[in-house]
């Protein structure tokens, strides 16, 4: 499971101030990165509907439904970090990691990003990071099978 995760989808700021324009963010970037097709992140929004994606740490994983298999091309991450803390149903969010997987591959992926997000020592590396490029190196394992 490699390039799940490249250069290009890490965004460091992101430019979105509402939980709304976080998730558009972030399927956005997986859309120009030609792993999905423009209706995921509709679907990304549907899955928000009925689950919040906030999974604690200054982290949320937005991804589309089950139903929305068939628009993705490719398993891939875009990672989005914003220097101000968004609002998403009352916790504060310092990550969007927008998640696409082929097959059933995304529960491999959200399992990596898990295990990175865990670990506040490495949350707050995140957090300090300068750019875009520290925080792919900071990342880049969720590319190693």
């Amino acid at each position: 499971m490699s390039d799940i995760l490249g250069p290009s989808q890490v965004r460091v700021p992101g430019t979105a101030t509402t939980k709304d324009d976080a998730i558009r963010e972030a399927g956005q970037i997986l859309v120009d990165a030609g792993a999905v097709a423009p209706a995921y992140v509709d679907a990304m929004f549907e899955r928000e509907r009925s689950v919040s994606t906030y999974m604690g740490n200054y982290l949320a994983i937005p991804h589309g439904t089950n139903e929305s298999k068939d628009t993705i091309t490719r398993s891939a991450l875009s990672v989005v970090r914003y220097d101000s803390p968004i609002d998403w149903d009352g916790n504060e969010v310092r990550f969007a990691v927008g998640v696409a997987g082929v097959e059933g591959g995304h529960l491999e992926i959200l399992n990596k990003i898990a295990i990175v997000f865990s670990d506040e020592d490495e949350v707050q590396k995140l957090i300090a990071a300068g750019t875009a490029g520290e925080v792919y190196a900071l990342l880049h394992a969720v590319n190693e099978d």
